[in-house]
């Protein structure tokens, strides 16, 4: 067998290998990925944390940066707790 033919097959191991049941949720009669649902309930805690932090009168330095952050942060710390 040829070294091309050998990286070939190594390669093509490596893309079928992710081919599993991705995670979803059954909501309403439609399945969703669990990302989105994930990616939701942090987009809602993301603004609570807003809404308490306005409450609290505590400014936040770059708004820009800290709240995607926030919501990045809060989408994967929940996938990482509910669908590992």
């Amino acid at each position: 067998m040829s070294t091309q033919r050998r990286l070939g097959l190594l390669f093509t191991c490596f893309l079928v290998s992710g081919c599993e049941r991705a995670p979803s949720f059954d909501l309403l009669g439609s399945y969703f990925p669990g990302w989105l649902v994930c990616l939701t309930v942090a987009l809602l805690l993301t603004s609570l944390v807003h809404l308490a932090l306005l409450r609290l009168k505590i400014e936040v330095v770059a708004p820009l940066v800290v709240y995607p952050c926030l919501l990045a942060s809060l989408t994967l710390a929940q996938w990482l707790l509910f669908l590992r």
